[in-house]
């Protein structure tokens, strides 16, 4: 099967599926160039409130294709950098859905989403050290905003991997589920996602990036917007709440 990236979207949940089973899903240098083009597109769809990241079959990604280094690290690593900033800029909730290893490149993807659900028996490594390649420092700075300097300095001089426990205790991932019930878990909790306020988790997502700048500008949405209103007329009518808020243009 050729390597690819594969999408769909169903009921406001884009899912997006690295395809490369006879590599172990590793990311072409095609893969990696396509990836924040569809993530664009994706996100420019006002049927998308958010999105899930997995692997073709049993296993997550297993990073770069370590044949993408033979013309060149810099040039590789600034192609998956450009996909890392691109997953962790999407506008709506991201999750990655995770069986099997999840190691280098795809450790670096599934930790520029928002949230990470995995099967019991995934494995995690971030292994540069392996091949003398230096991390970028936006992957470390993220890496270690997850799991701690000392967690991430044990996974980026080691090399080491770490099995789904291990993982869950350090906050690399957030839940671990039984083997054959992380697809039912992703499937509800994404539901559970596109139900609530859109105007929320934008205004969270940006707070929790770092970004501090903009409170009277989400105070200003939230009051014009009408979604505190409506969530507590659902609350007191006990009934869904009709969120409408979407992102205004660009000025």
């Amino acid at each position: 099967m050729e390597p690819q990236l594969r999408h769909r979207v169903d009921d406001s949940v884009a899912t997006v599926v690295v395809s490369h089973p006879a590599r172990r899903n590793a990311m072409t240098t095609r893969m990696w160039r396509e990836l924040p083009g569809l993530l664009d597109a994706l996100a420019a769809d006002p049927g998308v409130r958010a999105l899930v990241l997995t692997g073709e079959g049993a296993t997550f990604c297993a990073g770069a294709d370590i044949t993408t280094l033979r013309d060149g690290a810099e040039e590789a690593q600034a192609l998956a950098v450009r996909a890392e900033e691109a997953l962790a800029a999407f506008p709506g909730p991201t999750l990655a859905a995770i069986r099997g290893h999840c190691v280098g490149g795809g450790a670096q993807l599934a930790a520029a989403c928002d949230l990470r659900f995995a099967e019991e028996g995934a494995l995690f490594g971030v292994t540069p050290a392996k091949l003398g390649v230096v991390y970028p420092a936006s992957a470390t700075r993220r890496l270690v905003a997850l799991v701690g300097p000392a967690t991430a300095k044990y996974l980026l001089f080691s090399g080491e991997l770490i099995d789904a426990g291990r993982a869950l205790r350090t906050g690399l991932i957030d839940e671990v589920l039984p083997a054959g019930e992380l697809a039912a878990r992703v499937d509800a909790f994404a539901r559970t996602l596109v139900s609530r306020s859109r105007l929320t988790q934008a205004a969270a997502k940006e707070f929790a990036a770092g970004r501090d700048d903009r409170e009277a500008y989400w105070a200003r949405q939230a009051r014009d917007s009408g979604e505190t209103a409506e969530g507590v007329a659902a609350f007191l009518e006990r009934r869904t709440p009709r969120f409408g808020w979407s992102a205004p243009a660009p000025e």
